[in-house]
Parts: structure tokens; C-alpha cells; sequence
């Protein structure tokens, strides 16, 4: 193999690699056929159906910033 030689800083620290983020918490109310698409899906994922709502909420807001708004 060769020799070995250690690495200093080969790592970010961690708490780089935590992006902070302010949440707020919201109260909406949902079709019930939304929300149980979510359930299912977040079974079937090992996850929860409010984190999988999050995540399709920031999703659709980050997909439309980006897109000016004459051409949305």
C-alpha cells in the first residue's frame, strides 16, 4: 500500500454540514385523499407523512423560484 500519510481537515466539521433553516409551523387543512397518499407513501419509506409534506412543499417552492415569473 505504501505510506500512510494523515489527512488534516479531510472532513467538513459538523456544523457545516447542518443547514439551518428557520421553520414555522403552519396549521392547513388537506383532502383526506392527500393526506392518506402521504401516509402510505411515507410507510412504505420509513418516514413520516409530515416530513414527506415538507419536503414536497420546499420542493415545489425551490422548483418555481427558479423559474421567472412571466414564463410560470
Amino acid at each position: 500500500m505504501g505510506e500512510l500519510r494523515d489527512i488534516k481537515h479531510f472532513l467538513l466539521p459538523t456544523d457545516k454540514l447542518v443547514l439551518k433553516e428557520e421553520n414555522v409551523k403552519v396549521a392547513i387543512a388537506l383532502k383526506k385523499s392527500s393526506v392518506d397518499f402521504f401516509k402510505k407513501e411515507a410507510k412504505k419509506h420509513h418516514t413520516s407523512y409530515q416530513k414527506m409534506i415538507r419536503q414536497f412543499m420546499n420542493w415545489y417552492v425551490s422548483h418555481y423560484q427558479a423559474i421567472p415569473a412571466d414564463a410560470a
